[in-house]
């Protein structure tokens, strides 16, 4: 029980149970699960669908800060995929062609993918803080994607754009496929390859890592970018869920609730090792207390006073020194009797 309780996910999973817990006495058949017309349906469904493009940005965002670094630029790059996407599309002559949508995509992941690596360029080439060459993409990207947009909303009509975010594949929603296979294709480069060690031997010590050979810039390269890859795959699927682009509030603060997953999943900001399944986690606990506080009835002028509040207890309670200090008494340590005290009672 002791190695259970010490384990970096069980917090989190206690965290999880008991906030679909209190969903379920405000929420009726809350854990119902049911088939309709071959597709399932229910209120955890609609947590891990809605919760999808969150886990895709935190999942990248996990390795960032796993090389000690930060990306406040995903919620900017989720605006610009699904803006590029749609404007594309948008334009094509027959929209449900999937030759022009495929397209559509590609130039959206490919412009992620760069802007991405160009976060990375200005970190490990030109030596900017991370979260200065970040924040200049996140001011920058979002006035790109308004761009992009011309300011208005683009809508679209094309079914196979739907499919990513909106649609069914083998009785689930799409999106939770295409996290699964990000997730499996994640797990296996990091923690099956050798690329898992090294993004931890460079967030470790970068200096070190290079002294023993490592390629410190090759591999924060390589992390930005997969964070572009991730946040550009999420702002198709928020853009394919609705059929249009907003390139204002697209993916607006998802960086935050990106970070927060993290640190609650159990990787430190610090750098050095990272874990997926507890960001998996982390993500899920930010979905759930979104669909919570919709469930409870938090006004809306609250919502993210109630959503901080919640994510601090959560914090405190996963941290050590806090519990130690609250649930736990400390002994006092028994004071040694003098020496001469304990020679007259002896001799006593």
């Amino acid at each position: 029980m002791s190695r259970i309780l010490k384990h970096r996910l069980f917090w989190p999973l206690v965290i999880l149970v008991a906030l679909l817990a209190l969903n379920l006495i405000f929420t009726d058949n809350f854990f119902k699960i049911q088939m309709k017309e071959g597709h399932l349906y229910g209120s955890l469904i609609d947590i891990v669908r809605f919760g999808a493009p969150l886990i895709l940005v935190s999942l990248g965002m996990t390795l960032v800060i796993a090389t000690s670094g930060i990306d406040l630029s995903v919620g900017s790059v989720v605006a610009i995929a699904g803006a590029l996407a749609c404007l594309r599309i948008s334009g094509l002559s027959d929209q449900n062609s999937v030759g022009g949508v495929l397209g559509a995509v590609g130039l959206a992941l490919v412009l992620s993918v760069v802007l991405g690596a160009w976060n990375g360029f200005l970190v490990a080439g030109i030596g900017i803080q991370p979260i200065i060459a970040t924040l200049i993409l996140m001011v920058a990207g979002r006035g790109l994607a308004q761009l992009i947009t011309d300011g208005q909303i683009t809508t679209v009509n094309s079914s196979p754009y739907k499919l990513i975010g909106g649609g069914y594949w083998l009785t689930l929603p799409f999106g939770i496929i295409i996290v699964a296979v990000v997730l499996a294709l994640t797990a296996f480069l990091t923690r099956r390859l050798a690329l898992g060690l090294l993004i931890e031997s460079v967030g470790g010590n970068a200096e070190a890592s290079r002294l023993a050979g490592i390629s410190a810039r090759g591999v924060l390269m390589t992390v930005y970018a997969f964070c572009g890859l991730c946040a550009g795959i999420a702002g198709l699927m928020i853009s394919s869920n609705v059929s249009s682009a907003d390139g204002n509030n697209a993916g607006l603060w998802i960086e935050l609730d990106a970070i927060l997953a993290v640190v609650i999943g159990g990787t430190p900001l610090s750098g050095g090792r990272f874990s997926l399944s507890g960001t998996v986690l982390g993500a899920l606990i930010i979905q759930t207390l979104t669909t919570t506080i919709y469930s409870i009835g938090v006004p809306p002028e609250t919502t993210l006073l109630f959503k901080a509040l919640v994510v601090t207890i959560v914090c405190l309670i996963q941290s050590p020194a806090f519990r130690t200090k609250v649930f736990h008494r400390r002994r006092r340590p028994m004071t040694a009797r003098p020496a001469a005290e304990e020679k007259v009672r002896v001799s006593a």
